[in-house]
C-alpha cells in the first residue's frame, strides 16, 4: 500500500500522532476539520464554479452583437437557441439546445476586478489585489464562506476543493477568515488518503495507547483538556481516512467511458467529472479551472492566441462540458441541489485589436448560471449595441455572492470575524440575490 506520509514515521511517535490528529491534516494537504464538520447543513446543497481564467470574451460567447460593425461583431456568427429571442455564439450549439436550463447574465459589473481571481471569486468589489501583503483586503472567497457557514455535506469530505493547475492565479482562498477554511488542493489530495503502510484501523482506534503516549510527551500541559480537544479532531481524521469516501470520489476511472468522452478527455472535462463526483460524495463548493489564463486572448502573438486561433478551439470544449454536466446532474436528481456558475475575472474589449484579439475589459462581463433550482431559460441584463457597457440589469459581485449563499441556505446577514475579533458581513455593499433569479 502507498505510504500516505513522507519519510519513515514511527507509529505512536509525537510526529505520527500529530499527523494523524489535529495537526496532521496539514500533512494531508487539508485544512482543519473545523471547516469540514462544524456546520451541519439543513439540506445537501452544493456549488460548482467553472473559472474561465484570463477573461472570457462576452461578445464572442454569450452576448453576440450581430448588427455591430465587423471589428466589433468579430469573426463568429450567432445562432438561435431553444428559447426564442436568445442567441449565442455559433460555437455553442449544445448550450443552444438546453437554453431553457440556463440563465445568461450579460450585465456583470467587474470594474473592481483585475487579472486575478480575487474579486469575482470573493463576490466582493472590496476584495482586490494590492501591492501590499494582505491580498484581497483579507476578505474571503465564496468557497471559504461556504466552508465556514455551510460546512461539508458529508464530514468525510472537504467542504471546499479547488481543481486547478495554478493555485494563486486561479484559486482565491480564505483571506483573514482563517486557514481552517482554505480550499483543499484537489491535485494533491487524491494520493494522500490512504493509511500509512503497516497501520491498521484497530491501531488507530487504540485511544488509550495514544493517550498514554501523549501524556508522556505533554506532561507539562493540562493533558486532560488538550487530549479531549485533540481526540475529537483525531477521530475525525481517522474516520475520513478509514471511510475511503474522499478517496473513492477521486476514482474517476469508475465512470462509463462514454460519459468521460462526453465530458471531454481534456483538463476541463476531467476536472468537471471529478467535481460532480466530489459534490455527489459530499463536498459543498468545488472550483474548476481548465488552465491558467487560457481565456486571455489578446492576439496571435501571445501564448493563448487571438479570437480565432485561441478562443475558437476552446468554445466547443466549454460547450460540451457544460451541456454534459447539466444533463448528468439532472439524470442523477442533483441539478436542483447543485448551483453551476461559469465565469472569469472580466470581459474582453469590444473592438478587435490589430493582433486579431481582444484586450481586457472591466466594464462588463457575461456569465452563466444553471441548476440550483433557479428560474432559467432567460437573460439577465444587457449591454449596449457594441458591448461597451451595461445598459440595464447591473449585477455586482456582491449580488453573485448573495445568490450563491442563498442557494446554500446561509443567512445573508451573517458576519465573520478576523483574528482581532472585528466583524465583517459575508455580503458587502448591500448585495442581494439577483432578482430575476429568485
Amino acid at each position: 500500500m502507498q505510504n500516505a506520509f513522507p519519510g519513515q514515521i514511527r507509529v505512536g511517535s509525537r510526529r505520527w500522532f500529530l499527523q494523524t490528529g489535529m495537526a496532521g491534516l496539514g500533512a494531508l494537504g487539508l485544512p482543519s476539520f473545523q471547516a469540514l464538520a462544524t456546520a451541519t447543513p439543513v439540506r445537501k446543497k452544493s456549488v460548482i464554479l467553472f473559472w474561465l481564467s484570463g477573461g472570457p470574451s462576452h461578445i464572442d460567447m454569450w452576448d453576440p452583437k450581430p448588427d455591430a460593425p465587423d471589428n466589433v461583431r468579430g469573426p463568429f456568427q450567432s445562432i438561435a437557441t431553444r428559447v426564442p429571442g436568445i442567441r449565442v455564439s455559433e460555437h455553442f450549439p449544445l448550450q443552444a439546445r438546453i437554453m431553457d436550463k440556463l440563465a445568461l447574465i450579460r450585465s456583470v459589473d467587474c470594474k473592481a476586478s483585475n487579472h486575478t481571481p480575487i474579486t469575482m471569486q470573493a463576490g466582493n468589489a472590496l476584495a482586490r489585489r494590492t501591492r501590499e501583503g494582505d491580498q484581497g483586503g483579507g476578505f474571503p472567497s465564496m468557497g471559504s464562506v461556504a466552508a465556514k457557514f455551510h460546512g461539508a455535506n458529508d464530514p468525510n469530505l472537504p467542504a471546499f476543493v479547488g481543481l486547478a493547475d495554478k493555485w494563486t492565479s486561479d484559486v482565491y482562498g480564505a483571506g483573514n477568515l482563517g486557514s481552517s477554511y482554505e480550499p483543499v488542493k484537489g491535485s494533491e489530495l487524491s494520493g494522500r488518503l490512504l493509511l500509512p503502510e503497516g497501520l491498521t484501523i484497530p491501531k488507530l482506534q487504540d485511544r488509550q495507547g495514544l493517550r498514554n503516549r501523549f501524556d508522556r510527551l505533554q506532561h507539562d500541559l493540562d493533558v486532560s483538556d488538550n487530549m479531549e480537544r485533540m481526540d475529537g479532531y483525531s477521530k475525525q481524521a481517522m474516520e475520513m481516512v478509514a471511510s475511503g469516501k474522499a478517496r473513492k470520489a477521486f476514482e474517476v476511472d469508475e465512470e462509463p467511458q462514454k460519459l468521460r468522452d462526453a465530458y471531454g478527455r481534456d483538463s476541463i472535462g476531467e476536472k468537471a467529472i471529478l467535481a460532480r463526483r466530489l459534490v455527489e460524495a459530499g463536498s459543498t463548493f468545488v472550483l474548476v479551472s481548465g488552465a491558467w489564463g487560457y481565456f486571455d486572448h489578446h492576439g496571435d502573438e501571445v501564448r493563448w492566441g487571438g479570437i480565432v486561433k485561441g478562443l475558437k478551439p476552446l468554445l466547443p470544449r466549454v460547450d460540451g462540458v457544460l451541456y454534459t454536466l447539466i444533463n448528468d446532474l439532472e439524470v442523477r436528481g442533483m441539478l436542483d441541489s447543485t448551483l453551476i456558475l461559469m465565469m472569469g475575472e472580466f470581459g474582453r474589449s469590444p473592438v478587435i485589436n490589430v493582433n486579431a484579439g481582444r484586450d481586457h475589459w472591466t466594464n462588463c462581463m457575461s456569465m452563466v448560471m444553471a441548476g440550483g433550482g433557479l428560474p432559467t431559460g432567460k437573460v439577465v441584463g444587457s449591454t449596449d449595441s457594441k458591448g461597451y457597457d451595461i445598459k440595464d440589469g447591473r449585477v455586482r459581485p456582491a449580488d453573485i455572492a448573495a445568490t450563491v449563499f442563498k442557494h446554500l441556505d446561509i443567512d445573508l446577514n451573517s458576519t465573520w470575524h478576523d483574528s482581532q475579533g472585528r466583524p465583517f458581513p459575508i455580503v458587502t455593499e448591500e448585495g442581494r440575490p439577483i432578482p430575476e433569479l429568485t
